[in-house]
């Protein structure tokens, strides 16, 4: 009975197409944060224990392939069709910046210390913006060999990684100099790169291979062949002893990082897995599918104590709470105009 509970996920409804990419803020004083990015336009904000709607960010007029929040959560950042960057308030939802691009912005990243964008796309260039100069024009880095699908940063934000769309491997390319100093060659090509949440490595997903590479020697660690073509893979973050993988069987298979032993596999998407995550705490991993759900599974770590169902709801109250202020804050029947009203009276 306990596995077929754990198995039971979270099913996080919204969005009318595709979601294409997930990501989730680290632990913040008020929890902790999942955005995603759909081919309907409008990036969702929710709370990453719940599963929760939080809020939309509006104002994208194409797919959006692309989204990250920064190291506090402060600030969501999308890539779009619509040839732009767009820099959101994640606590109300308003728009900073909107960073207009020649061509489809595919990828987008938030630097470790938050004031640095990396950008890529079809336009094969990556660009970096500085936020704290955003009507400075960006850096542009060494012309990227193909067509940007993922981006991110590595060693304290001295190094950003890049894959191509159109051609397998990843590359590595020096901030300072703005060359390519390393090649992590892959027979297909990258659809998803993570780099692991103590540095250590990078997991690729690429055809029907995950891969786990030395983040700092740039070495081949493992390399697991999965059941069928994969598209997104994530290390669990606390031990690092397992991963998961989603793909086009449509599902979401947990293996062992050791032996590429399958744990488990969870089904229940009505279409292709395009993206999963592990959360901050690796409680829990989500998964984002072409039938438009999200799905937030449990890794059953902590279930022992848990057997009764009020436990976890009642962890869930504490946690809807400390996200209040984030709701209140949002673009939610003008609740925010409002609040700010009385704060100014009781004033």
């Amino acid at each position: 009975m306990d596995k077929k509970r754990v198995a039971v996920p979270l099913v996080c409804h919204g969005h009318s197409r595709p979601v294409v990419d997930l990501f989730y803020s680290p632990v913040t004083p008020d929890g902790f944060f999942l955005i995603s990015a759909s081919k309907d336009s409008n990036p969702m904000l929710r709370n990453g224990q719940t599963g929760d709607w939080i809020g939309t960010f509006e104002g994208h007029k194409g797919a959006v392939w692309s989204c990250c929040l920064d190291t506090n959560a402060l600030r969501a950042a999308t890539a779009s069709a619509d040839f732009s960057l767009k820099v959101w308030d994640a606590l109300t939802g308003d728009e900073l910046h909107s960073f207009e691009h020649k061509h489809i912005v595919r990828a987008c990243s938030f630097s470790e210390d938050t004031h640095l964008l990396l950008t890529g796309g079809m336009e094969k260039i990556l660009r970096i913006y500085d936020l704290n100069r955003p009507d400075a024009p960006p850096r542009e880095v060494d012309k990227s060999p193909g067509s940007v699908r993922t981006v991110a940063w590595l060693h304290s934000d001295q190094t950003i990684l890049s894959s191509c769309t159109d051609m397998g491997g990843v590359r590595l390319w020096d901030v300072r100099s703005g060359k390519i100093v390393q090649t992590l060659e892959t027979k297909s090509s990258v659809t998803s790169a993570e780099v692991s949440q103590d540095g250590r490595y990078i997991t690729t997903a690429d055809g029907s291979t995950v891969k786990f590479w030395d983040a700092n020697h740039y070495g081949l660690v493992k390399s697991h062949d999965m059941p069928c073509t994969v598209e997104s893979a994530s290390l669990e973050p606390k031990n690092g002893n397992k991963f998961v993988a989603g793909g086009e069987d449509m599902w979401v298979r947990v293996f062992d990082f050791h032996t590429g032993n399958e744990i488990a596999c969870n089904k229940g998407h009505h279409g292709p897995v395009h993206c999963v995550r592990f959360s901050p705490g690796g409680e829990s991993y989500a998964s984002g599918s072409e039938d438009g759900t999200i799905r937030i599974w449990q890794t059953g770590l902590s279930i022992n104590d848990e057997s009764d169902s009020n436990g976890p709801i009642a962890k869930v109250k504490v946690t809807a709470e400390e996200v209040s202020r984030k709701i209140e804050g949002f673009h939610i029947a003008d609740e925010g105009k409002s609040k700010e009203k009385e704060e100014a009276q009781q004033e």
